[in-house]
């Protein structure tokens, strides 16, 4: 940008913006300098693809890894945080108790008749409710839940409305996958009934 390039991406270390940047002239020191700086980033692509492909053999055995993936948002690496986070689904009598141990629901202190609602609890496992909420990152694309994410976003508002859906999403992924895992089927969006006329 500083040389009058226009920066049409919005991730200049992806795919789109280091072909951006292969085909950008810059008059030295800054090409070394940009060419210097994308060898640990390369490298770090390469350390984490490594991590991903050793993870995907240690877990293909794993019955959970293949359900998991069926759910919108949660690919490889995911499903193997998550599957090892929860451990044995047969802990959980119900949907809610699974979110209620990600750490996803807020802290809520009564007094009579009064409910009054905090941050988040944050308690269980230390990877799983970020796992659960990067997955919801994903899953606020996908047609099953875009709808409910913008609806929240949008209502909320600017300041706080984004990270607020993400953690709606992320709680509805949780429930997911507890009728996931508990069932043994995979993901199966819920619609609208059916109605058969004769």
């Amino acid at each position: 940008m500083a040389f009058g390039h226009p920066v049409v991406v919005t991730d200049l270390f992806g795919t789109s913006g280091r072909e951006l940047l292969a085909g950008v002239a810059l008059p030295e020191p800054w090409a070394t300098t940009l060419a210097t700086s994308l060898g640990p980033v390369d490298e770090l692509d390469e350390r984490i693809d490594e991590c991903g492909r050793e993870l995907a053999r240690l877990g293909a055995d794993h019955p959970y890894i293949p359900l998991l993936m069926t759910v919108p948002g949660v690919g490889p690496l995911l499903a193997y945080t998550i599957a090892s986070e929860i451990g044995d689904i047969g802990r959980f009598a119900s949907p809610k108790k699974l979110t209620r141990y990600t750490g996803l629901c807020p802290l809520v202190r009564g007094s009579g008749n009064h409910d009054f609602r905090g941050p988040l609890a944050k308690n269980g496992p230390k990877y799983l409710r970020p796992a659960l909420i990067e997955a919801a990152t994903h899953a606020a694309r996908d047609a099953c839940y875009r709808d409910r994410y913008e609806r929240t976003k949008h209502r909320l508002g600017r300041g706080r409305g984004a990270k607020v859906a993400r953690i709606d999403i992320a709680r509805q992924l949780a429930e997911a996958i507890w009728h996931v895992l508990s069932k043994n089927e995979p993901f199966a969006p819920a619609g609208p009934a059916i109605l058969l006329v004769a």
